[in-house]
């Protein structure tokens, strides 16, 4: 097996960069105590992540609804097109920041290729043009600068 390449760690080069998708399902976040009640076995796991309290496990809003769960936090997830790495500084804190700036939460989750945002649902178009405004300015900054020599 051959080990994947570990992405890019250039700030300025992901910003300019960045693609933005949304999922079209809509997610929810789950939580399961740490002893006693697993999740079920069918039900959809986009991502889970063991805490002290508990198991939290994020899915979508049918499945949960299909298991009879009681959800938390209706969202959207907004795919970062762009391969980061894992290592990368500052790549979420410019995202969270545009995001703050238009009153947007955010819920940040890093998979090994790509940033994943879990956005409130009804706030994903808003979220979109706030981050691809961001991109855009990123881009004219990258023209700007002179090449280095």
């Amino acid at each position: 097996m051959s080990v994947p390449t570990p992405g890019e760690l250039s700030l300025s080069r992901l910003l300019c960069t960045l693609r933005l998708s949304v999922h079209p399902d809509t997610f929810v976040f789950l939580t399961f105590p740490s002893v006693g009640s697993p999740p079920p076995q069918t039900l959809f796991q986009q991502m889970a992540f063991r805490e002290a309290e508990g198991l939290t496990v994020i899915t979508t809003s049918q499945s949960a609804k299909d298991h009879h769960l009681k959800p938390t936090f209706p969202c959207r997830m907004i795919t970062c097109e762009v391969h980061s790495s894992l290592e990368v500084v500052g790549f979420m804190a410019a995202i969270s920041k545009s995001l703050t700036e238009r009153g947007i939460g955010a819920n940040p989750v890093s998979g090994f290729y790509h940033d994943h945002l879990f956005v409130p649902e009804g706030k994903e178009v808003e979220a979109l043009m706030a981050l691809e405004e961001l991109a855009k300015e990123a881009a004219l900054d990258s023209e700007m600068k002179p090449p280095a020599h």
